[in-house]
């Protein structure tokens, strides 16, 4: 019987990335893609699903709560609804006496009720134009 030299597998515990929880996995036409919070317009979540939206324009679905991603996340990105997770980078514009925030990317998305306050304080340090209905 022949004898190799023995081998080490690197332990993938023992990678080192910059950040494990600095980017999102999604499945895409079999293949894994990594999404790095900078390119994450938005996330739109229904039920146990979560849509990413990112900066040039595609969509992802993935099989995680819009909860248990705002925990991965920065926080650059506000809870501005039950169902919406929004990147602050890509806000361009508040409408509606702050009910709507308008992204970069065209979208229209809605703030609640009870965040507006919230949203409002937050987006208060950078420019935006506020557009009153």
């Amino acid at each position: 019987m022949k004898n190799f030299p023995s081998f080490t597998r690197p332990n993938l515990s023992e990678r080192s990335y910059n950040d494990s929880r600095s980017y999102i996995s999604v499945q895409s036409m079999g293949r894994t893609i990594f999404l790095t919070p900078d390119v994450i317009t938005f996330l739109e979540g229904e039920g146990n699903y979560t849509f990413i939206y990112t900066n040039n324009g595609k969509k992802y679905l993935v099989s995680k709560t819009l909860k248990s991603l705002a925990e991965q996340l920065s926080a650059k990105f506000l809870r501005v609804h039950k169902s919406y997770l929004v990147n602050a980078d890509y806000v361009v514009e508040r409408l509606e006496d702050d009910r709507m925030l308008k992204l970069s990317c065209g979208k229209e998305v809605v703030v609640s009720r009870r965040k507006i306050k919230e949203v409002s304080g937050l987006l208060d340090h950078t420019n935006l134009i506020r557009i009153s209905a």
